[in-house]
């Protein structure tokens, strides 16, 4: 299991390694998902977890992709941060352990005010038509309409 871990760490980009395994941030407004609005999940570009649903996403102006919330209940975890002189909490996928970004409570307070923060280079995107053929059957549902490539 830890060789095929270190196979998929070795496939990554220099960028997505900073961010994943040391914690590193991605310029602002620099990371391919920023601006990138299309029906589908978002997964931990080390293990594929699945981590964020394109209807969670958001434009919160902060130059990251924004999420209200994750794909499911269990799939992150959170971790305090205090680097920077700052106080903030960090999030990271719960199997693979990728640091993915930062949680704030200045979102969407209609959709209980959380504000994901989180590198695009920490994920892949997978569209909502490709979601069988790539087993993330589970989120078929979340795009009611979508027709699935098989």
């Amino acid at each position: 299991m830890a060789d095929e871990k270190q196979k998929r760490l070795d496939q990554l980009s220099s960028e997505a390694y900073a961010v994943t395994q040391e914690a590193a941030t991605e310029r602002p407004f620099s990371g391919q998902y920023d601006a990138f609005y299309q029906d589908g999940i978002y997964v931990d570009i080390v293990s594929g977890e699945p981590l964020f649903s394109s209807t969670d996403k958001y434009d919160a102006g902060c130059g990251w992709p924004s999420f209200t919330k994750p794909i499911a209940t269990g799939t992150l975890a959170e971790h305090r941060d205090q680097s920077f002189g700052m106080e903030r909490t960090e999030v990271r996928s719960k199997d693979a352990q990728s640091h993915l970004g930062h949680v704030f409570t200045d979102g969407p307070q209609a959709k209980g005010g959380l504000r994901y923060c989180i590198n695009s280079a920490a994920l892949k995107f997978v569209p909502a038509t490709d979601l069988k053929k790539n087993g993330y059957e589970k989120y078929v549902n979340l795009f009611p309409g979508v027709q699935q490539r098989a």
